[in-house]
């Protein structure tokens, strides 16, 4: 028998895990779903210094009050943090502490950043800091910030995919929603890491973005801190085919997965095969050799020519950890772009960018612009003829370049981008929405190349791009490769994605040789 403690998402109470509670306790469990202050209890009514450390205090005072010797803490979304907070200072009392949809917050973060609508982190953002000057946000006399109010019933996807929730379970949330104290987005996560060794779970929920296909890809990357938080002895992870808000959508199935949890069960990642990780194998093409000149800044794949010749820049994704060995521009992948971009008369440009960590996208876009300034300066490239061709997490910075394309810029590439911020990614420092400024990149030649199999989440911002490409008439060219994977150049050695490889060079190449668009 498990005593599980049930903390749930912002706006929400205990009352959201009223069907997961019952499964739990028929399979001879017991479970406790907390209602925090503020959020709906009338006995625990938000005051002007409601804030996360309260709500960390409300889960110590229901995990002191078990006979339990040990309990499960569950944190659902906003839940992890105070759930992270409670564990910290009980690490005797926590069996494991079960990440439900959920991010990885880290100390002095305040639950903010994890918030995943970017729409929604902005106004809160805002909101907060309208309080602390003593704006509207304020309450008059009372020495803090008033309450954030619930979602719309129209807007709940924003605080997570409602796949699978039926209508009357939405109606409820709607009409149970509580406004949410402002200090407790607000507040940063403060860590000790006595909970250091606590077990962990991850529990992914598939359409709302996450899957463990994911974890291991970033974990392949060779983050140390990553490697350490996912692919300890005590992490487990589960996936289920639901949104994020699975105890009303699926609860039998997700109080199954969580006492599964509670004895150690689940999907275990390794570490990252040093020797041989995904990005580190040969590129698919075999290409001939070239020039390849090499700076502090740059790598220059130069073709034989006699003049100035159109350049490519390439533009790795990520966050790619700093440290990490081999850096990018000696990635087989991007080596052998630019040897085969270069066997066709063009320059192809490879740089490593500072895309550390996901609030590194504004530097990353301040490198790529420096980069981009240096190759149009060099004499062996005709700097009115550059394409700009992105991969991966590196498709958010083509935002910049569709907003306000440059008359050099003959054409824009992406090839299995990522073209939103992803779910539990949070804040990557300002806005980069690559869908929504394509109706100002005009009739720019754009180039996609989009793998059938993809990870889910990453393939629904592609399609939120090809939609938004639709609606206003972009120039898009979709190349398709039904078989392939997230970085399949070193990974599907086919006929299939050969093909699509040398279609993605020649449409550049044309679309940087053409006298104009």
């Amino acid at each position: 028998m498990t005593a599980f403690v049930l903390v749930s998402e912002a706006h929400t109470g205990g009352w959201i895990w009223q069907e997961t509670v019952s499964r739990l306790r028929e399979s001879g469990h017991t479970a406790h779903p907390v209602t925090l202050t503020g959020m709906g209890d009338p006995a625990r009514p938000a005051g002007p210094d409601t804030d996360l450390r309260a709500h960390v205090a409300d889960v110590v005072e229901v995990v002191d009050s078990l006979q339990a010797p040990q309990v499960v803490l569950v944190g659902h979304g906003y839940g992890i943090h105070p759930v992270l907070g409670a564990a910290d200072l009980r690490p005797g009392r926590i069996a494991r502490v079960v990440h439900l949809d959920a991010g990885l917050p880290r100390d002095g973060d305040p639950p903010l950043v994890l918030v995943p609508d970017e729409g929604v982190r902005e106004r809160l953002t805002a909101y907060a800091a309208d309080a602390s000057d003593g704006g509207p946000g304020t309450v008059a006399g009372r020495g803090g910030a008033r309450p954030v109010p619930p979602p719309d019933a129209a807007s709940w996807h924003r605080w997570g995919s409602t796949d699978g929730v039926p209508a009357d379970a939405l109606d409820r949330l709607a009409h149970l929603a509580a406004p949410q104290p402002a200090a407790t987005l607000t507040q940063p996560l403060r860590r000790s890491g006595t909970a250091g060794e606590v077990p962990t779970t991850g529990v992914l929920c598939l359409a709302n973005g996450s899957s463990i296909a994911l974890v291991e890809h970033v974990v392949s990357f060779g983050d140390p801190r990553l490697e350490a938080a996912l692919t300890a002895p005590g992490v487990t992870f589960f996936e289920l085919p639901t949104g994020h808000w699975p105890m009303l959508s699926v609860p039998g199935e997700l109080a199954r997965v969580l006492a599964e949890a509670a004895r150690g069960e689940g999907h275990r990642i390794t570490r990252a095969a040093r020797q041989d990780p995904p990005h580190l194998r040969p590129f698919l093409l075999d290409v001939p050799p070239c020039t390849r000149e090499r700076t502090d800044t740059l790598d220059l794949y130069l073709p034989e020519a006699d003049g100035p010749v159109p350049a490519v820049v390439l533009v790795h994704g990520g966050p790619v950890p700093a440290g990490v060995l081999p850096t990018p521009r000696d990635w087989p992948a991007f080596a052998g772009y630019g040897r085969a971009l270069a066997d066709g008369g063009v320059a192809a440009v490879m740089f490593d960018h500072r895309l550390h960590d996901v609030a590194d996208y504004g530097r990353a876009a301040d490198d790529l612009a420096a980069a981009v300034e240096l190759v149009r300066a060099d004499p062996r490239v005709d700097p009115d003829r550059v394409a700009l061709w992105f991969f991966s997490g590196g498709g958010l910075l083509a935002a910049d370049w569709l907003a306000a394309p440059p008359p050099w810029l003959r054409c824009l590439a992406a090839t299995y981008p990522v073209l939103a911020a992803l779910p539990g990614w949070g804040s990557t420092g300002r806005p980069f929405r690559p869908a929504e400024e394509l109706p100002r990149a005009g009739s720019l030649p754009l180039v996609l190349t989009r793998v059938g199999l993809e990870h889910a989440a990453i393939a629904a911002t592609v399609a939120r791009f090809t939609e938004a490409a639709d609606a206003c008439g972009a120039a898009l060219e979709v190349i398709d490769v039904p078989h392939a994977h997230h970085g399949f150049e070193t990974i599907d050695h086919t006929p299939e994605a050969r093909a699509a490889v040398r279609a993605a060079i020649a449409a550049v190449a044309g679309h940087l040789r053409a006298e104009d668009y």
